[in-house]
């Protein structure tokens, strides 16, 4: 293993600290990478004189660069014999910081130097550092995070006053008489709430689990009973179909046999009518035959006894208003039928309810809320330098005079406004106790950590872009504001006392004001969707009139412990 350390050290370029890619010799003696030495030397053309980045020896004029092939060879016979041990750096991987043309996997990183290093790179690490004391802890993307943005030192220390990672030199300069402890002694304590959580966040899933697996069990019953449902309810129409198809088939062998008796007595008349028709063709062919006689005595003595015409015949109708009512019948039937399905169904679909699977509570009492109280801190790395923060940071201020703070990336630096340190979960509620006297306003605010911080524009301010939901509260109402759109609540401001509930997953966010007595009153409810990480945030804003001339007692906004 110590041959394989020494033959890559040794085939490593002083340049690029990585094994030696396309290798030439200068006269000197030392190799480099051809890419290397000659960006090397193109910084030198205009000295006229070349020199050796690691013996610092001159050569005049420029040398030639050619590859030194037996180094070459040998580097691939180094490369084929797996002495190489990097792994190329992949998706979600800790790049190398000194690797240069492929990033390669870190291994470690150093908590003195700032640096993540692979394998071959972290051997030259130890070797250059060697008998000195360099703290080395598993590679992480987060260095800069462990690393004072003001001293540039390790966050070794936690302020117990101030409730934040500092490092030595915070501690002797704006955190100096405060308590302290070493940053492993906190995180043994808070591991400990830690677990307890943890064990509580266990015990949600199990109940959410159980839920589920009972909320399934529901489901399963609820399909076989509604299978059933539809199984007797088929069998029941279908029984009602056979019986209207009797009902049918009766009613048509009652026209069917009132057709028959209609025209069995019309066959009936017919016929006689037709042999009276035959009899008095008869009796028409005797006068016939009598008229033409040519004896008269003949004649004389038979017209006595002429027949007389037996008149027009009486011959009933054959109409039967019978079967119009039938039609009717028949019709009304069917409206009664169709009206009685109709209601009937209505009847049921009122008795089949649905099951609301996830209820969204509809809290009225304070005792309910308290329930998902949370204790949220004031992020000072957010204040404006015109806010004063106390009180463990728990409590805002404006104040005349300008707050020394560092120049924190994530520090409002136009609005009067700060951002607490963590983030909302699951349902969440808090409360907030605010005071001021003249033209005041203080927002309570619900916002994205994502959102600006530098500038005058409606992009950083509470309430006046897509990432921000806020409650403007002035001694005489009340004000809710999202995107630059203004609601002024009929609510009468009242109380000095709010609380804010946030249910992150079904996406409600309401506002109460809360009295004397602990009574609670809605002020305004939002129904919305959050889809980044939220967190709680104050504005002060106070009126130049105000400002100008001076106030006994400045705005605050203060977080209230749970009682």
């Amino acid at each position: 293993m110590a041959n394989a350390r020494f033959s890559q050290d040794q085939f490593s370029c002083p340049v690029c600290l990585d094994l030696l890619k396309d290798p030439v010799t200068i006269p000197c003696g030392h190799s480099y990478c051809k890419s290397c030495i000659t960006d090397h030397w193109n910084q030198e053309v205009q000295k006229r004189v070349y020199s050796c980045p690691e013996c610092r020896q001159t050569f005049k004029p420029r040398p030639a660069l050619n590859k030194s092939t037996m180094l070459a060879e040998v580097l691939e016979q180094l490369k084929k014999s797996k002495l190489q041990t990097d792994v190329p750096a992949g998706p979600g991987d800790v790049e190398c910081d000194v690797c240069t043309v492929r990033k390669h996997k870190a291994v470690k990183s150093c908590l003195v130097c700032l640096n993540s290093f692979c394998q071959n790179h972290l051997e030259q690490h130890e070797n250059l550092f060697k008998g000195k004391r360099h703290d080395l802890i598993d590679a992480t993307g987060r260095l800069q995070e462990m690393i004072c943005c003001k001293h540039e030192k390790l966050l070794d220390i936690y302020c117990c006053t101030d409730k934040q990672c500092i490092c030595m030199a915070c501690m002797v300069d704006e955190h100096k008489n405060h308590e302290t402890v070493s940053a492993a002694a906190e995180r043994t304590e808070k591991q400990k709430n830690l677990v307890e959580r943890q064990r509580e966040f266990q015990q949600q899933i199990r109940e959410r689990e159980k839920k589920i697996q009972e909320l399934k069990e529901a489901v399963e019953a609820h399909k076989r009973s509604a299978q059933t449902a539809v199984e007797d309810s088929e069998m029941i129409f279908t029984e009602l179909i056979s019986s209207i198809e009797r009902r049918r088939s009766e009613v048509t062998q009652i026209i069917r046999d009132r057709e028959k008796t209609v025209v069995s007595q019309a066959e009936g008349l017919m016929k006689r009518l037709k042999q009276e028709i035959d009899q008095l063709k008869r009796r028409d062919a005797e006068l016939q035959q009598l008229s033409q006689t040519h004896n008269h005595t003949h004649f004389l003595q038979c017209f006595p006894y002429l027949p007389v015409p037996p008149g027009s015949p009486d011959v009933p109708s054959i109409t039967d208003s019978s079967l119009d009512v039938v039609g009717k019948s028949v019709s009304q039937l069917r409206q009664k039928l169709e009206d009685f399905c109709k209601e009937e169904i209505e009847k049921l679909s009122g008795r089949v309810t649905c099951i609301q699977i996830i209820p969204t509570p509809e809290y009225v009492s304070r005792k309910d809320f308290l329930q998902y109280f949370f204790e949220f801190t004031l992020d000072r790395n957010t204040a404006h330098q015109r806010l004063y923060l106390s009180e463990g940071n728990r409590e805002a201020a404006y104040t005349t005079i300008l707050q020394k703070y560092s120049n924190h990336p994530d520090r409002f630096s136009y609005w009067w406004q700060v951002l607490c340190r963590e983030s909302v979960r699951g349902r969440c509620y808090w409360e907030v106790e605010w005071s001021g006297i003249g033209n005041v306003d203080v927002c309570i605010s619900v916002s994205y950590k994502s959102i600006n911080r530098k500038g005058w524009g409606y992009k950083c301010k509470f309430g006046s872009n897509d990432q921000s939901w806020c409650l403007i509260c002035s001694p005489s109402s009340y004000t809710f504001c999202q995107n630059n759109q203004q609601t002024k609540l009929s609510v009468v401001s009242s109380s000095r006392k709010i609380g804010v509930y946030v249910d992150y997953n079904i996406g409600i966010l309401s506002f109460y004001s809360i009295s004397d007595t602990m009574s609670m009153n809605l002020i305004h409810r939002v129904q919305t969707t959050f889809t980044q990480p939220l967190c709680p945030g104050f504005w002060i804003n106070l009126s130049y009139f105000n400002r100008l001339f001076g106030l006994s007692e400045y705005p605050t906004v203060k977080l209230c412990d749970k009682i």
